[in-house]
């Protein structure tokens, strides 16, 4: 498979981070995710999922920070619009990210279903997206967590690919 996202200079542009218009954020945090265009997807493909995380978190907070996941999208949708999260332009089952979890408890935020941009608090992250083809739709619906879909993909992942997205402080 092969990922596609806007960048310039190598970093993930500046319409999806913390150095985005206000206009573009909710609560002071980044609200609009980025498109994706995902090519040769493997023809025994039955379903999509992917993940935005940041583990240059680790140090900071203790974990590996959730950005955005999704899962079950129709192989046959090769482009992922901007803002996807929000306005359901595609069909997919959206998960938690971070500000849902017990460090922030933030799970009744509605930004908590869906894309929270990278905000990089200290010096630069390298975010990392990834894409798993599927050879099944699995078991999960709107308000999953992370380790879920990692766990239901077990076993199904024909192949994935992955996209390291810097973001300057």
């Amino acid at each position: 498979m092969d990922i596609n996202i806007p960048m310039k200079n190598g970093n993930l542009l500046d319409k999806y981070t913390k150095h985005t218009d206000n206009q573009y954020k909710e609560n002071g945090r980044p609200s609009i995710s980025f498109p994706v265009d995902i090519d040769n997807i493997p023809a025994d493909t039955k379903s999509l999922a992917f993940s935005l995380t940041d583990l240059d978190s680790i140090p900071v907070c203790g974990f590996e920070w959730i950005h955005w996941i999704g899962a079950n999208i129709d192989p046959k949708i090769k482009h992922i619009p901007e803002n996807a999260a929000k306005d359901n332009s595609i069909e997919y089952d959206h998960g938690y990210n971070s500000l849902a979890g017990g460090l922030l408890n933030m799970k009744n935020d509605p930004m908590s279903l869906g894309y929270v941009g990278p905000t990089p608090p200290n010096k630069k992250h390298n975010y990392t997206f990834t894409v798993y083809a599927l050879d099944e739709k699995i078991d999960l619906n709107n308000g999953f967590w992370y380790n879920e879909m990692i766990h239901k993909m077990n076993g199904h992942i024909i192949e994935q690919e992955v996209l390291n997205l810097p973001v300057e402080n």
